[in-house]
């Protein structure tokens, strides 16, 4: 009979000392007994310092969260949220009603206080129905600098409180009137915190956000709906949100309004940045250390990208599963790698790199969303507070040799960087551009131009 989380953290001799065994945090064994399970990829581990048998860790005894049961529509609630495992959840819709179809996805959470405007249209939330902890989501309103992409990348969003008119004067209009400009739905009144343990402990599931027009719910058929959605392993999205064609970036970061933002010129250094789902701000960064920037289209080949003669290669974040989108970018990247050209990836970007080295992904039993996750630079021990939106990782132990773990999460022990011996190539999974949000890893666009200005000199 497998052996409950606190049988097995006391059989290995308490917290700490099992986050030193399996190399993670003690956030990490903290999140283990919350979920009543511990992450497989600890088991060997485990196995061997406590000598127990894969039958004691087997999860097969631990039950997902008991869906909470239907209920007739309450008096007022104009929204609901069906989940695929029966839940049902009313609220009041806002934003855009659902003419025809409803807003079906992945549904996750993030923890970010501020910012949910950026979180919004980071093309790396495509296919997904966010969840945001935080319940004053609206107060600052919506402005078009705090935009990161053309469009709103997630399907809808899910949050506590109604939305209030905006204290901001930098708003150009309410939330509600630019999700409405949009065509994004949205649902209020909801427990948010119940969702976000019911997400923590079940893990990711599909779905439904139904706001009708009509205000007529079948709820059977949302139910279906949910259940039907393949879900976004094996699902490639980055085509769906790249440029169609290539183009030329040179603005570079915010300034207090008075000052002129940067401009590239055209002595600067040339960096083809391949757009999986590109955030504004990460081009923005570029060009702000002296970079040039042009943006190419995902399924850029090795060709296309060297054409443009560029000193370095940016790989960005972008949304799917990144076994799916390597089919078409693993090949480019080698190509570029065999250039001899400095290479820097983000998010999905870091996926596609370390999988074009030969390791490989995974997707993550809860995926970091968030404006708050500390990770530690393993070469000079120093903790940054990061930004981060990822449901897959990098698997450590599938590294080949030449490519090094060179960051890990201190929530989960989990990759969040890796270096190349062989190459000048580096990645991460959080995002050092973020804009709001802590600022502790802009270094590392200093580092990639320095890669560039060596292989130069």
């Amino acid at each position: 009979m497998p052996m409950t989380v606190e049988a097995i953290i006391d059989r290995l001799g308490g917290a700490e000392q099992a986050a030193r065994l399996t190399g993670v945090g003690t956030e990490a064994i903290r999140k283990w007994r919350q979920a009543r399970l511990v992450p497989p990829k600890h088991w060997a581990a485990i196995m061997g310092a406590a000598r127990l048998g894969i039958a004691d860790l087997s999860p097969a005894s631990v039950s997902a969260p008991e869906p909470i049961p239907a209920a007739e529509q309450p008096e007022g609630a104009t929204a609901v949220l069906a989940l695929a495992d029966g839940t049902l959840l009313w609220g009041r819709g806002f934003g855009a009603p659902a003419e025809a179809a409803c807003a079906i996805g992945e549904i996750c959470f993030s923890t970010g206080l501020t910012g949910y405007q950026e979180t919004l249209t980071d093309p790396s939330f495509a296919g997904q129905i966010i969840t945001f902890t935080f319940p004053h989501i609206g107060n600052v309103g919506a402005t078009p600098e705090d935009e990161e992409a053309t469009n709103i990348a997630a399907l809808g969003l899910v949050v506590k409180q109604d939305l209030t008119e905006p204290s901001n004067w930098r708003a150009t209009q309410t939330l509600d009137a630019w999700l409405k400009g949009r065509g994004v739905p949205g649902i209020s009144g909801i427990d948010t915190r119940a969702l976000t343990h019911r997400i923590r402990d079940g893990g990711p599931q599909t779905a439904v956000l139904a706001y009708p027009t009509d205000g007529h719910f079948d709820i059977a058929t949302l139910r279906a709906a949910a259940l039907a959605w393949p879900g976004l392993d094996g699902m490639d999205l980055a085509r769906a949100v790249s440029c169609t064609q290539s183009y030329a970036w040179a603005e570079g970061t915010w300034t207090d309004g008075r000052t002129p933002r940067r401009q590239a010129g055209p002595e600067a250094r040339h960096v083809v940045a391949v757009d999986y789902g590109a955030k504004r701000n990460i081009l923005r960064c570029l060009v702000q250390v002296g970079c040039r920037v042009t943006v190419v289209p995902a399924d850029s080949s090795a060709e296309d990208i060297l054409g443009h003669a560029p000193d370095g290669v940016f790989l960005s974040n972008g949304p799917g599963d990144p076994s799916a989108t390597a089919e078409y970018a693993v090949p480019a990247i080698r190509g570029v790698l065999e250039a001899g050209l400095p290479v820097f990836g983000i998010c999905l970007g870091h996926q596609l790199l370390a999988l074009a080295l030969g390791a490989r992904t995974y997707k993550l039993e809860q995926g970091h969303r968030g404006a708050n996750q500390p990770v530690r630079d393993l070469a000079t021990g120093r903790v940054e507070i990061t930004s981060q939106n990822h449901g897959f990782a990098v698997d450590d132990g599938s590294l080949p040799d030449g490519v090094r773990v060179t960051h890990t999460s201190l929530f989960d022990g989990s990759n969040e960087g890796i270096a190349s011996d062989r190459y000048p190539a580096f990645s991460v999974q959080y995002h050092p551009e973020a804009g709001p949000g802590p600022s502790d890893s802009r270094h590392l666009f200093e580092r990639f131009v320095a890669l560039i200005d060596h292989g130069k000199a």
